[in-house]
């Protein structure tokens, strides 16, 4: 009996610890959500403004998702006096030799290639990692570059970009996160309608 009972409350105590650290958790969690919120907010605004003309609503409120492939693409839009300049989108591609890349890629209205940030990645270290601007030009080749009239694929593909040396796989893994973005952000906001600075709702043109 005694036996029975030291395991009664062993399991009563481990339950108990349990539910106070579940509720300290949420606790912390809830205090802490506004600012983990605004510092990922602050975060994308930021990287928003690196390849985008400068706009003055505030593209992180003013975001659309669409689920496509298996994932979600965010396309935030920019506005400057009520007018659309373009969006940031976020795009992603499952090719790369190490895996999933995610990419911010810059459109301005017309759908032309203002810049492009990479977000996360896993290829390997001084290789496929040269994506990344940071450390290589490679990115750079897109800016100015509109997909409607440019193929994005690497030479090798028939295309217009030239990969990186030794890392083909992640240069094709690129152009198809581009291509992705760019095709949404055609079908559904170049030719389905403006979105609204304010509202993120959309109107015929």
């Amino acid at each position: 009996m005694a036996k029975e009972s030291s395991f009664k409350n062993m399991a009563l105590t481990l339950l108990v610890i349990s539910s106070v650290s579940s509720a300290i958790l949420a606790g912390v969690y809830e205090l802490t959500k506004d600012s983990i919120d605004a510092v990922r907010i602050q975060k994308i605004n930021r990287g928003i403004s690196e390849i985008l003309p400068p706009f003055d609503n505030n593209p992180s409120e003013n975001v659309y998702k669409k689920f496509v492939d298996g994932d979600t693409v965010y396309v935030y839009v920019a506005t400057k006096d009520g007018k659309n300049t373009g969006a940031a989108v976020q795009t992603f591609t499952n090719s790369g030799y190490g895996g999933k890349i995610v990419l911010l890629i810059g459109f301005l209205a017309d759908g032309t290639i203002n810049g492009i940030k990479v977000i996360s990645h896993s290829e390997t270290p001084g290789l496929g990692d040269k994506i990344d601007p940071g450390k290589h030009g490679f990115s750079l080749q897109f800016n100015g570059k509109n997909p409607e009239t440019c193929k994005i694929a690497v030479r090798k593909d028939g295309g217009e970009i030239d990969a990186i040396t030794a890392s083909t796989i992640s240069s094709k893994a690129f152009c198809d996160a581009v291509t992705r973005a760019y095709s949404v952000y055609r079908e559904d906001v170049m030719k389905k309608g403006k979105w609204d600075g304010n509202t993120g709702a959309t109107s015929k043109q």
